[in-house]
């Protein structure tokens, strides 16, 4: 398999660096061969967050870059659990995505396909994922998604 990084850097991206926790709980755990990463935001490598409802100020693909930004975060939590070693690297089992969104939107599953689509650029067939894509009336810090994933390591 390719580094993931340098996947993430030929797509023009930028892996940052893991945030910490905000409260009380783990950036992630391990059970077995799982490592179980808490919901991570559409938040940049300087700081900046994608804020907003779906429905109201955010538009589709705004929705997607910010889920694609919780999928970075999420790649930055798994190289700090496999302490930088991709070659642990099992799959991505699921992905669990929260949308901030009116009640009338219905289209989660567009905004998650951020991430998802991610997970697959970066990591090939290691990377699909069964999935969830949730409406939520409010999230964190205004967050316009909020996105937490399982994943199988060796």
């Amino acid at each position: 398999m390719i580094n993931p990084e340098e996947k993430i850097n030929a797509l023009g991206l930028i892996l940052p660096a893991p945030k910490p926790a905000v409260a009380n709980y783990l950036p992630f755990t391990q059970a077995g061969n799982l490592v179980m990463i808490s919901g991570q935001g559409p938040v940049t490598a300087s700081g900046d967050a994608i804020k907003g409802r779906l429905g109201e100020t955010i538009e589709i693909e705004d929705g997607q870059r910010a889920a694609q930004l919780a999928a970075l975060n999420i790649i930055a939590q798994v190289k700090v659990a496999l302490d930088g070693d991709w070659a642990r690297f099992g799959s991505c089992v699921r992905l669990c995505g929260f949308v901030n969104s009116t009640p009338d939107f219905t289209h989660q599953p567009a905004i998650i396909n951020g991430a998802s689509d991610l997970m697959v650029e970066v990591f090939g067939d290691a990377g699909r994922h069964s999935r969830s894509a949730v409406g939520v009336a409010s999230l964190p810090m205004g967050w316009a998604v909020e996105i937490d994933a399982i994943f199988e390591v060796h």
